[in-house]
């Protein structure tokens, strides 16, 4: 059977993970943050071409912005966890 103690470290790893996830997502966004804000200046030929560009960047960044919000979630919800059973050892294992 799984000990409280080896499950905490269990869960400290996988926090850990998904923070690491979380972060990389965040500095992806940003990426294509900068990438969305830059003006060009473009003649005609050249706005018809680059046209396509923005709005699928836009949708790119609408669907980063749903998994960061997911990510952070369970980013926090097992850090929390985390810290419950980290405090239920401390006062009850002690």
């Amino acid at each position: 059977m799984l000990s409280l103690s080896s499950f905490l470290t269990y869960l400290l790893v996988f926090s850990g993970a998904v923070s690491a996830f979380l972060v990389v997502l965040v500095i992806y966004g940003n990426a294509l943050d900068t990438r969305a804000d830059e003006e060009i200046i473009l003649n005609k030929t050249e706005q018809e071409m680059l046209a396509g560009e923005q709005p699928a960047i836009a949708n790119r960044m609408h669907r980063l912005a749903r998994a960061i919000v997911v990510v952070a979630i369970v980013a926090g919800a097992s850090l929390l966890a985390s810290a419950g059973i980290w405090v239920y050892i401390g006062l009850f294992r002690s």
